[in-house]
């Protein structure tokens, strides 16, 4: 009878705290409209801060023993919260700005990325081995790196403007998601290596390994795209429910993200691309509700984990347990944190800029280059630590949330103190920076350069472009590549114009995409098929 009655309280706990972490939630979307005009503040920070006020509300009472509603999970936040942000980002993504781009986004996201994590681990090695304060070998050095690696440019692209500046918008979203991916695969990469023998022949199987999980990850994204795509165009499913295509699409795109968990691969990249082939394809074969349904039902899924995560994340950075081991030297967590920040702004600067030198060398047109103050809010974007962060350094320095040694307790309050510091301090000035460096245009209008065809056109705009249209990217003014030296010049559009004769002759006809009708109950295309 003892235990029913604690599994009876537990359960009252349990659903107390998920009513008051909902109506943290709705409350966040209410503050979040109402400052939605305000210079300083954005719905992330909103998030946080909301989370920190409730954090000292529960503090106070329960008499310091807690500060959040829910226990952090790793598992919560890379099985449930992470996968629609990611899918979303790609099914939302504008194909064509995104891969126009796609050279200079992977020379940001991975090859950027990639120099990020080694200045950041070198510098935790050359400093934090002096320190003394944990017992760390070299292999959690390099972890802290790949934890430290990971951006969150959220808070900029709420603020910049898509179609006053598609470059700019492009290319902080294109690096963001692949940074992620990046810092991920990486990280996993070092968990599953023994780092304390490091030789040229560790060092050549760790770089295939890494080259190995991003491909694959890719194709199976791709390959989960193609066959949802296949099915809902062979069994017309819309003929007798929506409900079915829907249900279908989103249970597709989760599976490749859970495969890929469970091959050991990266379900970021997977379901990344998961989500642009589901766009390019499978969005076309459905009717036109569950176009509209896909469309606001996986937006309005991310925008929700993204606001929970921001809420928790504020709510568990004052969690006593965690402060209570270093209460003894507090000076030493905030050193800490210091270093780990100034090696963050040099390992950022040391690729944003060298990397934007190269990629403008590599174009002729001057509205398709980076400009130096493009550079620095694309510096200013990536300096923002958040929810991966948080996830990572979870993962490598506690167990289930909790930790009973000093030199893991340190790295994580530090992790919550940069992750606070840079969202908060960051995000509030990321307005008044970008409007400094790009004042808006008088004469701007959203809808200049959306596409009626395809899935970001239904209300919420993404990447856009002014020569974003069928007549400009059918190749019909880019001249044939007769030359090597042609398609060295214009490889780009060279190789666009190669993707879509290839695309329309043999990929279209068996999975879909624009062009193909589908069957719509009562509708002439119906009759003339039965």
């Amino acid at each position: 009878m003892g235990l029913m009655e604690l599994t009876t309280t537990s359960d009252h706990a349990s659903i107390v705290s998920i009513n008051l972490f909902v109506a943290l939630l709705c409350g966040c979307i209410v503050i979040g409209h109402l400052l939605e005009d305000n210079r300083w503040m954005n719905e992330s920070t909103t998030a946080l801060i909301i989370g920190l006020c409730t954090g000292v509300v529960i503090l106070l009472l329960s008499k310091g023993r807690s500060s959040h509603l829910l226990v952090f999970s790793e598992d919560l936040f890379f099985i449930y919260l992470l996968p629609p942000i990611i899918f979303n980002a790609g099914f939302q993504v504008k194909k064509k700005q995104f891969f126009r781009n796609f050279i200079t986004i992977m020379l940001f996201g991975a090859v950027g990325t990639l120099v990020s994590w080694a200045i950041i681990s070198l510098g935790a090695i050359q400093i934090f081995s002096r320190m003394d304060f944990g017992d760390f070998d070299i292999g959690d050095y390099l972890a802290i790196g790949a934890i430290f690696a990971a951006t969150d440019s959220v808070c900029t692209l709420q603020v910049l403007h898509q179609d006053e500046t598609p470059l700019l918008y492009s290319l902080v979203f294109g690096e963001g998601v692949v940074n992620d991916a990046t810092s991920v695969v990486l990280f996993n990469a070092i968990q599953s290596f023994d780092m304390s023998k490091i030789d040229p022949k560790i060092a050549l199987h760790f770089i295939g390994n890494f080259l190995y999980l991003f491909f694959t990850s890719t194709v199976l994204g791709v390959i989960a795209g193609l066959l949802c795509a296949y099915i809902i165009k062979k069994l017309y499913f819309g003929r007798h429910s929506t409900d079915r295509e829907v249900a279908l699409m989103m249970l597709m795109a989760y599976l490749s993200y859970m495969l890929a968990e469970l091959l050991d691969l990266s379900g970021i990249l997977t379901v990344f691309f998961c989500g642009i082939v589901m766009s390019h394809y499978t969005w076309h074969n459905v009717t036109e509700s569950s176009r509209i349904t896909t469309k606001h039902t996986f937006a309005t899924l991310s925008f929700v984990a993204e606001t929970f995560i921001f809420l928790y994340v504020g709510m568990d950075a004052l969690d006593i347990e965690k402060w209570r081991f270093i209460s003894d030297s507090p000076g030493t967590s905030v050193a800490v944190s210091s270093i780990l920040l100034g090696l963050v702004l040099l390992g950022r600067a040391a690729f944003v800029f060298p990397l934007s030198f190269l990629s403008n060398l590599a174009k002729k047109s001057t509205s398709e280059k980076i400009s130096f103050k493009q550079q620095v809010i694309i510096w200013w974007a990536g300096l923002i630590r958040g929810a991966v962060s948080m996830a990572l350094a979870y993962n490598k320095f506690t167990s289930l949330g909790h930790t009973n040694l000093r030199g893991n307790a340190i790295m994580i309050t530090s992790t919550i103190t940069l992750v606070l510091f840079s969202t908060v301090v960051f995000g509030l000035l990321t307005k008044p920076l970008i409007r400094l460096l790009l004042p808006p245009l008088k004469h701007a209008t959203s809808a200049a350069s959306s596409d009626p065809n395809s899935p970001n056109s239904l209300g919420v705009p993404l990447i856009s472009h002014s020569q974003d249209s069928d007549s400009f990217l059918s190749g019909h003014d880019i001249p044939r590549p007769s030359s090597i030296r042609m398609l060295l010049t214009t490889p780009t559009y060279t190789v666009h114009r190669l993707w879509r004769r290839f695309d329309d002759r043999f990929m279209r006809p068996v999975f879909g995409g624009r062009g193909f009708v589908p069957v719509v109950p009562g509708s002439p295309t119906e009759g003339n098929l039965s």
